[in-house]
């Protein structure tokens, strides 16, 4: 699994008291340090709604060390799961300066007053993975959900082309959960598929994802397949499941490749997840960062003409495209790109 903190972090606790976006407020100062022998060090900010997942300690370990490399230094905001600390964290941000600011917002539309703030002092802010609305952001960078909804539903029609589906998402407020659900009812058009079910895991609780399970359980209520918004949300249904039915046959999907849903994938327990190329897209959007931090245009430094309308307008994007993942080509996607070790996802 990959560790978020090398040793070249620093942590450092500051505590103050602020209301909004225009006053400060941080529980965790972390920063990373460029080679100080760079003359041209400068200092990014990335704020991320939560570090709990496997997913984001990822990106941040690998943002971290592309932009040490690049001869900047990072302050990392983990808002653990809060918009208002989001808000106040990013208040912080700006409030230090930062010459660009990477969000991987809680909620969707609760940072307009913060990006107007930052753009009112030219911090150009970097929308990651999940889009920003309602807000002047200088560029989205993102895998494709609405692909990766797609991905998975044509996964699970190749095995069962009918039935009765329950879909397992993550929290109502993720814009990407309706890219992915758009995705796959798009794929599902015109198949003998009933979805019978849509539930939000409200902050990526997945005590409430396992729950929910248990629930149906207990009232004989089964599908045919499930649509999990992540691999621990899935990992949580086939937990729910393993105490009842442990040789079910229910065809489950999930995203993110983590270790658990590739080890679920190759055990046989969890159908298909959705590879998203996550070092590839942290590496591109720290460079990105750091070259809007030194003066580069957004054209210049993602080399995207293509556009997104997120409600305040039409903001470039730079699209990477995932990948579906089952038994047959886990060694291809997984193993050989490096994404995980053989010994991690077979238990050997």
């Amino acid at each position: 699994m990959a560790k978020v903190f090398k040793a070249f972090l620093v942590l450092t606790a500051v505590f103050m008291a602020f209301s909004s976006c225009k006053k400060q407020s941080v529980q965790a100062d972390v920063s990373v340090s460029g080679d100080k022998k760079t003359e041209s060090n400068f200092t990014i900010g990335f704020s991320i709604d939560t570090l709990a997942i496997e997913r984001w300690r990822r990106d941040c370990d690998v943002f971290l060390n592309t932009a040490k490399d690049l001869g900047a230094d990072v302050i990392v905001q983990n808002a653990g799961n809060s918009v208002q600390e989001q808000q106040k964290q990013i208040g912080y941000l700006i409030n230090r300066n930062v010459k660009a600011i990477v969000i991987v917002p809680k909620q969707a539309d609760s940072l307009t007053e913060c990006i107007r703030l930052a753009k009112s002092k030219n911090i150009p802010v970097i929308s990651y993975d999940r889009l920003i609305l309602n807000a002047d952001i200088s560029l989205y960078i993102t895998v494709d959900s609405k692909a990766v909804g797609t991905l998975m539903a044509k996964e699970l029609l190749t095995r069962n082309s009918k039935g009765k589906w329950f879909c397992f998402y993550g929290p109502q407020e993720d814009y990407n959960m309706s890219l992915i659900k758009r995705g796959v009812e798009n794929q599902i058009k015109g198949a003998p598929v009933s979805i019978s079910l849509v539930y939000y895991t409200d902050g990526w609780n997945y005590d409430l994802s396992y729950q929910k399970m248990i629930e149906l359980i207990k009232e004989k209520n089964l599908p045919d397949v499930i649509v999990a918004g992540n691999d621990a949300v899935a990992n949580s249904i086939i937990q729910a499941l393993g105490e009842f039915y442990p040789e079910n046959n229910i065809l489950i999907g999930g995203q993110d490749a983590d270790i658990a849903g590739c080890q679920n994938v190759v055990s046989g327990k969890q159908t298909v997840t959705i590879y998203k190329p996550i070092n590839e897209l942290a590496q591109k959007a720290a460079e990105i960062a750091c070259s809007l931090a030194q003066g580069k245009s957004v054209e210049e430094a993602s080399g995207t003409k293509d556009v997104i309308d997120n409600g305040y307008g039409e903001i470039p994007v730079l699209w990477m495209q995932p990948v579906a993942v089952t038994k047959r080509n886990m060694d291809e996607v997984i193993i050989k790109s490096g994404f995980h070790t053989k010994d991690e996802v077979y238990r050997e």
